[in-house]
């Protein structure tokens, strides 16, 4: 299984907006920059974040980007679900009627276990969580060693 670009940006763009929740708008393009990303890709990405109520925008000067709720409040299953649709690893298991084989399939069971824990540790992963996760990072690498 793999987590597309859409999903790894996406998590990028909320966590820049995490860690600038409550002081105002932030530009595109600065995060773009910031995070090595396509200034363009990431306005696709924030269409589909604000028509689900994740991200607000402003324009105008002082315009841009911010949370639509607090970091805490956010967790990378709903982001992941906005972006790729749900998180579920083969069509059979939301619809069993995708496979002939769904009733009697012994991998089906599997599939289910194993989606439901990927989704189990997406919802327990919060915006807030990443944030406090990238400034130990952060702090880590610029601490000096001795």
């Amino acid at each position: 299984m793999r987590i597309s670009t859409r999903s790894r940006y996406g998590v990028m763009l909320m966590l820049a907006l995490a860690n600038n929740y409550g002081r105002g708008y932030v530009y595109l393009k600065d995060i773009a920059r910031g995070g090595g990303m396509s200034e363009k890709y990431l306005s696709k990405l924030t269409i589909l974040l604000r028509s689900t109520g994740l991200i607000n925008s402003s324009r105008g000067v002082r315009g841009g980007y911010t949370l639509a709720k607090a970091p805490a409040q956010i967790t990378l299953k709903e982001i992941v679900d906005v972006l790729e649709g749900d998180s579920l690893l083969v069509d059979c298991v939301k619809d069993k009627s995708a496979c002939a084989r769904a009733s009697i399939c012994a991998s089906r069971e599997v599939w289910v276990l194993l989606g439901g824990k990927i989704s189990e540790v997406l919802n327990a992963i919060s915006l807030e969580h990443l944030v406090k996760l990238n400034r130990d990072k952060i702090e880590e690498t610029l601490s000096p060693r001795i």
